[in-house]
């Protein structure tokens, strides 16, 4: 098994930026590729962003490319959403998502593990 805890979230002011952390423990080196998902309220969960551990190839959303950046530290077991320029329309739960395979996919089915969420708000 593995466990995922996001942390980070919080309310910020639109234009303004907010890090996200995910922190994998368990059983971590199953994992191969970690996504980033949100879910606003009425709305159907969304692909954000992922990486892979090795190489650290990155995917991104149409509508985050350009403002946020995905990275990871491997001797952390951590990886970490960048959100700059924030909109309103960026409200959202933020999911922390590992997956055993490769495949740097936005499909959550992809992806076997997930954390418990973090609120992310920005007003406007």
């Amino acid at each position: 098994q593995v466990q995922l805890q996001e942390s980070g979230g919080g309310l910020v002011q639109a234009g303004g930026s907010l890090r996200l952390s995910c922190a994998a423990s368990g059983r971590t080196f199953s994992t191969k590729t970690m996504g980033w998902f949100r879910q606003a309220p009425g709305k159907e969960r969304e692909f954000v962003a992922a990486v892979n551990w090795s190489v650290g190839y990155t995917r991104y959303a149409d509508s985050v490319k350009g403002r946020f950046t995905i990275s990871r530290d491997n001797a952390k077991n951590t990886v970490y959403l960048q959100m700059n320029s924030l909109k309103p329309e960026d409200t959202a739960v933020y999911y922390c998502a590992a997956s055993t395979r490769w495949l740097v996919t936005g499909a959550p089915t992809e992806y076997d593990y997930w954390g418990q969420g973090t609120q992310v708000t920005v007003s406007s």
